[in-house]
Parts: C-alpha cells; sequence; structure tokens
C-alpha cells in the first residue's frame, strides 16, 4: 500500500512539473517590468506575483533569468504611467542585432512578436503621450516630412554614431532639433542638422566663415555631434540628461544638479530652473523614436521616404567654381550644391588647401579625368584690382557685386582700413557674371571708348597659381608667356626668390574680336 501511494506522488509531481512550463507560457502578453531596486523578500515577491495573476513559486522564473530580471511594482505616480528599463540613464548600448530584455515591447493578445528596440532609455509619461498625440495630430504635416527626409540621412547618420560607440537612436535628436534639414536655422543662430551655435562648433572641429559652413555638413556635424554628446555622457552618464545638456548647454544642467541635489532628469523638469524647451526636449526625443520605430503603429502609414544620400568625395587642390565641377561630373550646378549645402558660395573655398567636395556616386572617375585637363585659369577667375586714392573697400564690393569679406580674406586683410593706394587686391567673381560684368566695366573710362573704336577688346583673367616644388620665377614666365617683372610687380616680390605652397597673382591677355 504504502509502495502504491509512493508512486502516486511521483507520477502527480511528473505531471505538474510537465505543465508548469504550459502555466507560465499562458501569461506571455503579459509584460516583465524591469527595475533597478533590490529583489524584494520572498513573500513580497509572491504577494506581488500573485496580485498580477502570475503563478506563484513557478519554478520557471528562474530559467528566465531571475538575476536579470527583477520585478518592480507599477507606480501610478503624477508623471510615470509605464516603468524605465533598467539603469535607465545608464543603458549602454546593445550589440548590434541583439536585443536585450528589458528591450523587447509588450505584446497585444494574437499579435506576432516584432523586433523593436531601442539603444537609449525609453521612458513614456505624460509629457511622451503628449508630444506622440501632437506629432500625430496638430504636427503632423510636418512630422510627416521628417519621416521622410529620415530615409536620406538616417543609414548614414547611424553608421558615424555606431562608429563613434554611442547609440544609434541618439540620431532623434536630430530629428528633434531641426527635421533633418541641413539648411535649418534657429532664432538662437544654431544651424544645420544638430543646430550647433557657432562656439561650440568650432570646439569640435566645424569651420564657419564667408565662404562656408560646416555646421551645415551632415557628415561632419554628425561627426561633431557624436563627440560633443560622448562628452556629456561622460559628464553626466545619464543619456537624458545628455540630450538636456545638448539643448541647454552643460553647465546649465550642472548648476540645477547641485541646486536641486537630483540626478533624474524628470525631477528636474519639476522645478522653473529649466526652460520649457529643454523640460520638453527629452519627451520630443523619445516620442519621435517611437514613432519613427513604427510609423504605421501612430498613423503615419503613406510616407515615401527618400533614398539614401551616397556620394564619393574627391580633393580640390584650390577655390574652384561649382558649375565647373559639375560640368567635370556630368551633373548639373543644382545636383553639386545639393550634395555640399555647408557650401555657401558658388565655389570651394580658397584657402582650404585639400578640400574634399562630394560628387555623385559613380562619377569619380569621369571627375578625375575630366578635371586633370582643365588648366588654372578655367577653375576659376579672379581679376586684379588696383586701389586708388581715396577708394574703399566698400565701394569695390559694390563694383563688382561681391562683399568685402571675401575679399578681405583673400587677400589677408585684418582690416578693411589697411588698403593703401597703388596697391593690387584680388577680387573672386562666379564664372556665370564674368561675362556680364566686362560689359558693365567696359563702359567705363576713356582706355574702354579707346578699345571700342579700334573694335579690339583687350581681355584680362586673372589667376592664383599654386607655387610647386622646384619651380622658379622663369618656369612659370615662361608657362604662361609672361614677363618676370609683370610677376614681381603684381605680387610685390622684391627678388626672385618664392617658396612651395605660396599663392601668385597671374594676369593673363588674350585678344577677342568685339
Amino acid at each position: 500500500m504504502k509502495e502504491l501511494s509512493l508512486l502516486v506522488i511521483i507520477l502527480s509531481l511528473s505531471l505538474f512539473l510537465a505543465c508548469g512550463p504550459v502555466l507560465l507560457k499562458s501569461d506571455e502578453s503579459i509584460p516583465v517590468v524591469t527595475s533597478t531596486t533590490a529583489t524584494p523578500s520572498s513573500a513580497q515577491s509572491d504577494a506581488s506575483s500573485s496580485a498580477r495573476g502570475l503563478p506563484i513559486g513557478n519554478p520557471k522564473i528562474s530559467l528566465l533569468g531571475e538575476e536579470d530580471l527583477q520585478r518592480e511594482e507599477i507606480s501610478v505616480g503624477e508623471n510615470t504611467r509605464m516603468l524605465k528599463h533598467i539603469n535607465e540613464c545608464n543603458l549602454k548600448p546593445a550589440p548590434q542585432g541583439v536585443a536585450t530584455e528589458q528591450e523587447k515591447a509588450p505584446l497585444e493578445i494574437g499579435e506576432e512578436e516584432k523586433e523593436i528596440t531601442f539603444d537609449i532609455p525609453i521612458v513614456v509619461n505624460d509629457r511622451v503621450e503628449y508630444y506622440i498625440e501632437y506629432f500625430k495630430n496638430k504636427h503632423r504635416k510636418e512630422f510627416a516630412l521628417w519621416l521622410k527626409r529620415s530615409g536620406k540621412y538616417v543609414p548614414m547618420m547611424k553608421e558615424l554614431l555606431r562608429e563613434n560607440g554611442l547609440p544609434e537612436d541618439l540620431v532623434y535628436l536630430a530629428m528633434i532639433e531641426s527635421g533633418f534639414n541641413p539648411k535649418a536655422y534657429s532664432r538662437r543662430r544654431a544651424s544645420g542638422p544638430w543646430q550647433f551655435v557657432y562656439w561650440t562648433g568650432k570646439r569640435y572641429g566645424l569651420v564657419v566663415n564667408w565662404w562656408i559652413d560646416e555646421r551645415r555638413d551632415p557628415e561632419k556635424s554628425t561627426i561633431a555631434a557624436a563627440r560633443y554628446l560622448k562628452d556629456l555622457y561622460d559628464q553626466f552618464r545619464c543619456w537624458h540628461l545628455a540630450a538636456a545638456g545638448y539643448n541647454a548647454g552643460e553647465g546649465k544642467i550642472s548648476r540645477a544638479i547641485r541646486r536641486y541635489r537630483t540626478e533624474d532628469f524628470w525631477e528636474l523638469a519639476k522645478y522653473r530652473y529649466l526652460k520649457r524647451e529643454t523640460k520638453d526636449f527629452v519627451p520630443k526625443m523619445i516620442a519621435a523614436a517611437l514613432i519613427a520605430k513604427e510609423p504605421e503603429k501612430y498613423g503615419f502609414d503613406d510616407i515615401e521616404y527618400d533614398e539614401p544620400i551616397r556620394y564619393e568625395k574627391v580633393k580640390i587642390p584650390d577655390a574652384t567654381d561649382l558649375r565647373v565641377i559639375a560640368r567635370c561630373c556630368g551633373v548639373d550646378y543644382k545636383t553639386i550644391k545639393a550634395l555640399n549645402p555647408e557650401l555657401k558660395r558658388w565655389c570651394t573655398p580658397p584657402n582650404y588647401p585639400g578640400y574634399q567636395i562630394k560628387i555623385p556616386a559613380g562619377k569619380k572617375e569621369t571627375f578625375l579625368q575630366n578635371f586633370s585637363q582643365l588648366k588654372p585659369l578655367e577653375r576659376i577667375t579672379f581679376r586684379r584690382h588696383r586701389v586708388r586714392m581715396g577708394e574703399t573697400l566698400s565701394q569695390i564690393a559694390r563694383r563688382y557685386r561681391t562683399r568685402v569679406k571675401p575679399i578681405m580674406q583673400l587677400n589677408h586683410l585684418r582690416s578693411p582700413r589697411n588698403l593703401r593706394a597703388g596697391t593690387y587686391i584680388v577680387i573672386p567673381i562666379p564664372a556665370n557674371k564674368v561675362s556680364s560684368l566686362k560689359k558693365k566695366l567696359g563702359r567705363r573710362g576713356p582706355k574702354a571708348k579707346k578699345a571700342r573704336a579700334k573694335n579690339t577688346i583687350a581681355s584680362f583673367q586673372e589667376i592664383l597659381y599654386v607655387v610647386k616644388k622646384g619651380d622658379t620665377l622663369w618656369d612659370i614666365a615662361r608657362m604662361y608667356n609672361l614677363d618676370i617683372e609683370q610677376i614681381r610687380r603684381w605680387n610685390n616680390i622684391r627678388g626672385t626668390l618664392i617658396h612651395p605652397n605660396d599663392k601668385l597673382l597671374l594676369k593673363i591677355r588674350r585678344e577677342e574680336k568685339g
């Protein structure tokens, strides 16, 4: 009889162990909430499990990784409706292609599992939900445009962030900053897709002058933003605080932490010290990430994403007209301009040796072949102007339809007052304005009238020649059919000594029948 009872007990225990996993399987749709708090006592844990409808003391829990997935009571406070991930501010990027347990989105009954993962801490509270609704409704048209542009820039930006060891989902910070518009410009004078102000951009290596604004370069500004965000995270050890610091400045966030003695962004956001823009910046970024990862879920099911941007880069030895570069590539001017939004003018920047310009993918060989056949005078047009007594730089700039700054930069003038009568300065002229400028300047003065009377126009074109190793004035003069004394006079050279990388003004004379 005792042996029979023992056999029944063994069979019952075997049946119980076999059904245990099945019981747990039925509760898969219930999300496992994670927390950074210590594991509660066994009694508290059983009570908590019982309140949620989970089986108490089920040994299957240990198979799911009890040390990694600790439980936490759901808080129904004023601001939080869904709980944070483990170590929400110290969350590090997950290995590529691997979703951590805390990143898995909860599934509805009957819904197929989708791998929607995040590598920045995601918190859904009142403010985040507000901006989800705001982007879905009031700001829908603008957000749809942001999603459309994201197809063009997000793949490249995510790759750069990953190469710099940062979470890829920080790309949605740029989405909130500019909507992925390279030419975005704010009232605080922040520019580009990552909205750098001048001094912060300069600190991270972005060049800004009359010719170029590298804050508008999607590639260079993303690299600068990655370096800045990395510094912010190293300082605050929290991606929410790092994002807030990106918006308000690290000094503002540091003072807020010291004043209120908390490193929780959501606590800091309760006080008046931070501006409304900064308080809303993190909720906007989280809302944008949630929608961008699942646009159809939030009603954005008709988005036609732009094609990912693709280009090759080539080095330009000196200032070159963008129209000349376009002709060498076999494309139009607008294509080159669109690939290089950092270029503010009609040419690549002077005094920037080895500048790399972007050209359409697959055009590099064509460009190099055509560009190598160009003569220096065909790349860009300069005009030499002799300063007259009483003439100002503003008057000269108006005469040649340009501005004072590029003239000062080309001629290394620290102040407009440094002009001296009788000296020569170089004026940059776009290729498409050369003919009209010749007509305008040709109508002035007795020399022009005399030339027209003879039906011959003396046409001159000024170029900047970069001295190469081994060049002499005699070699250069023979190359361009000039006189050594002319070259010395044009460039204020007393002797005959020149050095590699010196820039010489050469005036090429041609005869054209009028």
